[in-house]
């Protein structure tokens, strides 16, 4: 599959269904292609809906057409300016923009205007009870539900009924009114399904206007009608609605929008209910929804995803019609192959073992050139200071090494990435025997990548000079979830017991000073160790660095 974006590299592949489809339109001569992305400002966008957008405004992309904006704000307890506000953010973020920007209480007016049709069709009327006693009679699938006491009304009170709802006469869940279809139908959606419900509160955008909201079964066609949407893309869960959709749009006989479905997004380790990861919100166990450990779109751009690695992955996994579960390894994979080509390099050490060169002169400090990038030739190179006084990653020392070890053990050589040779001459304990310290001597001759006598070193390794290095706080990221599915837990357990207590664990590391400004959410390689970016929290004096993903798929197969 080929989703259209902002890069004009995008590699072409066999046309996915939905492709095909705008393909055999465009050959019977309908070339007009209008698409939408219709969130509810209810929650943050996740990984899921990236690939809805991705699927959305990419299809309009690549056809000429057109992808609006269309919030389903039609429940205003759940509604926030917040979210509106996030789901733009997230859009803009992904390389997207909208031709409109338009919102299901842009048409409530009409909205209402066509229930009055169908009420003057006989094919709606207001309904006496309660919700749960309509959700007590509708039925099974193999048994038919009741009619209402109600269903019989005329005409002329189900119209007196339904504006004095408008108005305000009746409390909420006093009154709704409902689609008069088949309480015998097959599938229980046509079974007089809800129209319109009371909800006595302030929409952030209508105000107190309204005291009836629509459902969305109801407004979804019609919103699409309105703007002659020719791909409604929904995901797999609503293919039982579309029959539904179709009725709405029959029996009001206008503009014909069409829908498909395609499988949703599904991933391993994660969770992507949007009542759950509130949860965790409210909870605490998370810390927001920006969190880097949430599927959150923001999420991922607070952790350090590019908008092309999740682009690339969306396109990597395809439009498929039956759901499935990627593994969050082709996630990972993504944001590695992007993050390999544009994030500049730098040293930085996590587990610090410090080392003295006794032969280098105290006081002196000198400089050598790094390269930034070896996969971008334009990236340049930055100056890394030197010092008498530097540290090691700890794992980067062995006392008793075993065969074929490369890095530093007693009596053997090793080189610091970019500067000189250095060879491990003492090994200082404290009174319990823990290494506190290497005492090594360097090569002076070493320093440009070659050694006074021609000899070879295999082993490389990173470090940072003492005298310069930027201390800081450095968030090392794995999974939400201990298990591939969240949901999968024992007899009377929750998903919650799944909750990775190792999913957040904090260090302290020494990085290399050019880090020392680092922009928030800029991404960075420290050598050797991972992907990592400066977190939001960050400030003068003590900068947090988020790990992005590792160097290779190392959680994920310790766990295997």
């Amino acid at each position: 599959m080929a989703i259209a974006t902002n890069d004009t590299n995008t590699k072409e592949k066999a046309a996915n269904f939905l492709e095909e489809i705008i393909q055999e339109s465009i050959a019977k001569g309908d070339t007009r292609v209008q698409t939408r992305f219709p969130p509810e400002p209810n929650g943050y966008l996740h990984i899921g809906h990236a690939k809805s957008i991705c699927i959305n405004f990419g299809l309009a992309k690549k056809y000429g057409g057109k992808c609006n904006l269309r919030f389903d704000d039609t429940n205003p307890v759940k509604e926030d300016v917040e979210y509106v506000d996030s789901i733009k953010r997230d859009i803009r973020w992904l390389g997207f923009d909208w031709a409109l920007e338009r919102y299901a209480s842009d048409y409530f007016d009409q909205l209402y205007d066509w229930a009055v049709v169908l009420i003057k069709k006989g094919l709606a009327y207001v309904d006496d009870q309660t919700q749960e006693e309509i959700r007590l009679t509708r039925g099974t699938v193999s048994e038919p539900g009741k009619e209402s006491p109600w269903r019989n009304r005329s005409v002329e009170e189900n119209l007196d009924l339904f504006e004095r709802m408008k108005k305000g006469e009746f409390a909420d869940g006093e009154k709704v009114l409902r689609a008069k279809i088949d309480m015998a139908h097959p599938n229980m959606l046509f079974r007089d399904p809800i129209m319109y419900r009371i909800l006595h509160a302030e929409h952030h955008r209508t105000g107190n206007k309204w005291c009836i909201y629509p459902m969305y079964d109801y407004a979804h066609g019609q919103c699409d009608s309105i703007e002659r949407i020719t791909h409604s893309i929904c995901t797999l869960e609503f293919d039982v609605h579309r029959p539904l959709y179709d009725w709405f749009i029959q029996a009001l006989d206008i503009y014909p929008s069409h829908q498909y479905e395609f499988a949703r997004l599904n991933l391993t380790y994660t969770m992507m209910s949007k009542r759950r990861l509130l949860k965790l919100v409210q909870e605490g166990a998370v810390m927001g929804w920006d969190d880097p450990r949430m599927p959150t779109i923001c999420a991922l751009r607070r952790k350090g995803y590019t908008p092309a690695s999740v682009r690339n992955f969306a396109e990597m996994v395809g439009v498929a019609k039956r759901d499935n579960v990627i593994d969050l390894g082709k996630l990972e994979f993504c944001v590695r192959e992007d993050l390999n080509k544009v994030a500049e390099r730098r040293m930085a050490v996590l587990n610090p073992l410090k080392v003295v060169i006794t032969n280098y002169p105290e006081g002196k400090t000198e400089l050598f050139t790094a390269i930034n990038n070896p996969e971008d030739e334009n990236a340049g190179t930055r100056q890394v200071p030197f010092s008498r006084e530097i540290y090691i990653e700890r794992d980067d020392f062995m006392e008793v090494p075993p065969k074929k070890y490369y890095r530093l053990s007693p009596g053997t050589e090793v080189r610091l990435r970019y500067s000189y040779l250095i060879r491990c001459e003492e090994v200082v304990k404290d009174a319990e025997g823990n290494i506190t310290e290497l005492r090594c001597t360097y090569d002076p001759e070493s320093g440009n990548g070659s050694s006074s006598d021609g000899r070879r070193v295999k082993g490389v390794i990173h470090w940072v000079s003492a005298a310069d290095a930027i201390e800081a706080e450095i968030r090392l990221f794995n999974p939400l979830f201990t298990t591939e599915d969240p949901d999968d837990v024992a007899e009377g357990g929750s998903w919650e017991d799944n909750l990775n207590p190792d999913s957040m664990i904090v260090t302290r590391g020494y990085l290399e000073p050019s880090l020392g400004e680092a922009p928030i959410g800029q991404p960075f390689q420290f050598e050797r160790v991972g992907y990592f970016c400066a977190d939001t929290d960050s400030k003068p004096g003590h900068p947090v660095f988020n790990r992005t993903v590792t160097l290779k798929d190392s959680w994920a197969k310790i766990n295997k």
